[in-house]
């Protein structure tokens, strides 16, 4: 398998940090925006979207500040998806930077286009 590309997005949110927190990282967060619904057992997210789920393990977290996802299927140690809530000191403006891997450069313009569009869910369900 080649080289993974890895990439970091970053989206200005209207939000606190504390509440956009919570649509990252917890299942009823998560269903709002990211899948249509969400299951956790102990580290594992189950993430269901239609007929197909796919399950995450949590690798680590930090409340208010970041939480990283590896799919379980996916045995690439690098492979993982991260959110990572970034606060501008001088204007207190809230970012969130996602990082995530593609494959080859069409993969990631892919990917690119999904979370853009899964962030404007994100917005709409913050009211941002």
């Amino acid at each position: 398998m080649s080289e993974l590309i890895k990439h970091s997005l970053e989206f200005p949110i209207n939000s606190s940090v504390s509440i956009l927190y919570k649509r990252l990282s917890s299942p009823s967060g998560l269903a709002e925006w990211f899948a249509d619904d969400v299951i956790v057992k102990e580290k594992i997210f189950t993430f269901f979207w239609g007929e197909s789920e796919q399950k995450a393990i949590l690798l680590k977290l930090k409340q208010n500040h970041y939480i990283r996802f590896k799919w379980e299927d996916n045995d690439t140690k690098e492979d993982y998806f991260e959110f990572l809530i970034e606060v501008d000191e001088m204007t207190s403006d809230v970012s969130l930077i996602i990082t995530d891997f593609a494959e080859d450069k069409q993969d990631q313009e892919e990917q690119t286009n999904l979370w853009s569009k899964q962030i404007s869910f994100l917005k709409m369900a913050i009211g941002s």
